[in-house]
């Protein structure tokens, strides 16, 4: 496997000849927290930044995507023909992706690019973007991620990942994508020979670092029936506001709305995120609505997580194991918790 070595003197002016073929997103600074964003041109992707309080989910799945468009014109022949908008697919790069936010990529890419179904904003985005990680060397105390089949050091869903070694990165190059864009920045020099061992030895030292574990081992054999039908439920839900938080932070959600928009004699079709935990996500138009009560929706959002997902993909459970709901969440909900909960639950008889 081919390292690259880059001095960090060198690494703001390969960033920015990068831009000449790619568009650039990266995590910078807004307020008080780190957000990735499209990078303009005199933007840097801040590579001290920690933690994001959104992993960079939205360069493929914007918050809000306009997916349809018409003309109500009349007079034009294709009036009320609805067509896909004009969308900028060209080559582009999120720099700075931290390893367990790339492996949930590939989670949500198991609903959106199926046998049967692909979905072209969502699959389009994804083929013209190239993921650039960045090991992470210090993991927060909410940081579980070696216990969900990624970790701080993990290469899924990476084209390449950069080691932040003091004075210069080694990038590990995975894919022909990640060679491409580092080419492409004037990265080309090789690491020494004992590169490989270095990234090795910070990947153990950041593994060893991570205290927070969860175990699922026993979902398996967890029937389904018995797990929705738990009475632990209602104490789980008992302090929830149903504000959603965790589901707009959380990397591997993928649930939309669909809003149709007219104004004069144009008319625009809408994806927008949407939270299984508000009460109008499953609202019928007859008026009925099968979880209208919030322990419903509670029970819905960590089966779907920790039980459902994993019998239907057979992928693990839908968690990268990232911390942010549990560090957002306004009433101390824990994943973590609810999991060991799930996992050590045994039926009454």
């Amino acid at each position: 496997m081919k390292v690259i070595k880059i001095e960090k003197k060198e690494w703001t002016p390969g960033v920015d000849q990068s831009r000449d073929a790619y568009r650039l997103f990266g995590p910078v600074k807004d307020k008080n927290n780190y957000i990735f964003k499209e990078l303009s041109r005199d933007q840097q992707p801040d590579m001290t930044a920690q933690e994001t309080v959104l992993s960079p989910k939205s360069v493929l799945f914007p918050q809000s995507e306009k997916i349809l468009e018409a003309s109500l014109d009349e007079s034009r022949e294709d009036h009320h023909i609805m067509s896909r908008p004009g969308t900028d697919y060209s080559p582009r790069a999120v720099i700075g992706i931290k390893p367990c936010d790339a492996k949930a990529m590939l989670l949500v890419k198991l609903n959106f690019d199926t046998p049967d179904y692909r979905d072209p904003y969502w699959c389009d985005a994804y083929e013209a973007t190239t993921f650039i990680g960045l090991a992470d060397n210090h993991p927060s105390v909410y940081d579980f991620s070696t216990s969900t089949g990624s970790g701080p050091f993990a290469e899924d869903g990476l084209d390449a990942l950069l080691v932040d070694c003091g004075d210069i990165f080694l990038a590990k190059v995975l894919t022909e994508k990640g060679s491409s864009y580092l080419a492409a920045a004037g990265f080309t020099t090789e690491a020494h020979a004992d590169a490989l061992k270095t990234i090795e030895k910070m990947k153990a030292d950041a593994e060893a670092a991570i205290v927070s574990h969860i175990e699922t081992d026993g979902l398996e054999n967890k029937s389904i029936l018995e797990l929705h039908g738990a009475s632990f439920w209602e104490d789980l839900a008992f302090s929830c506001i149903n504000c959603g938080t965790c589901t707009f932070v959380c990397p591997t959600c993928w649930c939309f709305d669909i809003q149709d928009e007219a104004k004069g004699n144009s008319s625009s079709r809408y994806r927008n995120w949407d939270t299984c935990m508000s009460p109008l996500f499953t609202l019928h138009g007859s008026g009925h609505n099968p979880r209208g009560e919030k322990t419903q929706r509670v029970r819905q959002r960590f089966m779907h997580k920790l039980k459902y997902f994993p019998e239907k993909y057979d992928q693990g459970i839908m968690c990268v194991g990232c911390g942010r709901c549990v560090a957002k969440c306004p009433v101390n909900i824990d994943i973590r918790e609810v999991c060991k909960t799930m996992n050590d639950y045994e039926p009454q008889n």
